[in-house]
């Protein structure tokens, strides 16, 4: 039988109730005309200990902080694009406002939808939509990611070190290529074992048990650190490195180390890099429901706006902290051009 982590279960039993249920609102506020904030996750939804917990992060702040209603949903598997659009359509026919798709997997139905309702101010994380009333809210992951790859130069003893990728978009690897330049930069004798949970299909991020066994086989061939970008599959990644003395994972999106459901694989947790997916959806929502002035256009958070970068909880890598802020540094000032793509 196939083995599944526990997370795996948290993770799917988090995924549909966030689906089902109205977050700060009920029923009765549907159809009317200012109904609050829509969000829309992508597949994983809430709980994922990642990427669209991130999302939610910033969303729980604007809700609390701006006395507003909301209401979430949660792409499935299999979804299509057409479903997607329903889901949105669904949040813009019932008067919320603004509404957020996160997650590229939203750009054609978010697209369609912006056209059809031109009077809902829209967000996309990680994508590009140009429409009038969309924000795009873009990321340097590939920034961030070299400063993973420094640290994993540094700290690696086996000169093997590894990367999980939830799928093999183009966005993803944003993150193994600047991983992979940062880690050959540093460390010129390491060699980066890619792989990827679900070539070609988002399912990929939503996947632990699958994560878990991919990094197994990994740390089998000696890699001793694992830099996962797989949403929902990289609890698994950890999960497995915390099982193995003497190895580590870099966590992903959010600071992994104070993540609550990770709490007991902390300590096998070396670094994370961090995106400020909750800062960039707290300031678009502030920009529709506190400034009424919504947010439009490319929103890029690069290294040097502060909206990626590398954690030091734990004290793990505080040994490293002059020569990654080197790093930094030289990228911030041109120096070093991160390369936005994997290279086989």
């Amino acid at each position: 039988m196939r083995r599944v982590s526990t997370i795996a279960v948290a993770g799917i039993a988090t995924a549909a109730l966030a689906f089902s249920v109205t977050a700060c609102g009920s029923s009765s506020e549907e159809g009317s005309k200012d109904a609050g904030i829509g969000l829309a996750y992508d597949v994983g939804g809430r709980g994922d200990h990642s990427f669209n917990d991130s999302a939610a992060k910033g969303y729980d702040k604007a809700l609390k902080d701006f006395d507003v209603k909301g209401k979430e949903l949660t792409a499935k598997d299999g979804d299509t694009d057409a479903d997607r659009y329903d889901k949105l359509a669904s949040l813009a026919e019932a008067g919320y406002n603004p509404v957020v798709g996160v997650g590229y997997a939203w750009t054609p139905s978010l697209t369609k939808a912006a056209k059809k309702y031109k009077d809902t101010d829209f967000a996309i994380v990680d994508s590009v939509v140009d429409a009038k009333n969309v924000a795009s809210l873009v990321s340097a992951e590939h920034e961030g990611s070299y400063l993973a790859g420094v640290a994993a130069g540094l700290k690696t003893k086996s000169n093997k070190v590894g990367f999980i990728g939830g799928t093999d978009s183009a966005l993803i690897k944003k993150f193994a290529g600047g991983f992979q330049q940062g880690l050959k930069d540093t460390n010129p004798k390491a060699s980066l074992d890619v792989q990827w949970v679900q070539v070609g299909s988002p399912k990929g991020f939503g996947m632990p048990d699958r994560g878990k066994d991919i990094a197994e086989g990994m740390l089998s061939n000696k890699v001793d650190v694992i830099y996962s970008a797989a949403g929902g599959s990289g609890a698994g990644a950890i999960e497995a490195t915390a099982g193995k003395k003497g190895t580590w994972s870099i966590g992903v999106d959010g600071d992994q180390y104070y993540d609550k459901g990770l709490a007991q694989y902390k300590n096998s947790i070396l670094t994370s890099m961090v995106k400020t997916v909750d800062g960039s959806v707290y300031d678009f929502i502030k920009s529709v429901v506190k400034d009424k002035k919504a947010e439009s256009g490319v929103q890029a958070y690069d290294l040097k706006r502060g909206g990626v970068s590398l954690s030091y909880s734990g004290g793990f890598i505080n040994d490293i902290k002059p020569k990654i802020e080197a790093a930094k540094k030289k990228i911030i000032d041109g120096q070093i051009k991160v390369q936005d793509t994997y290279k086989d």
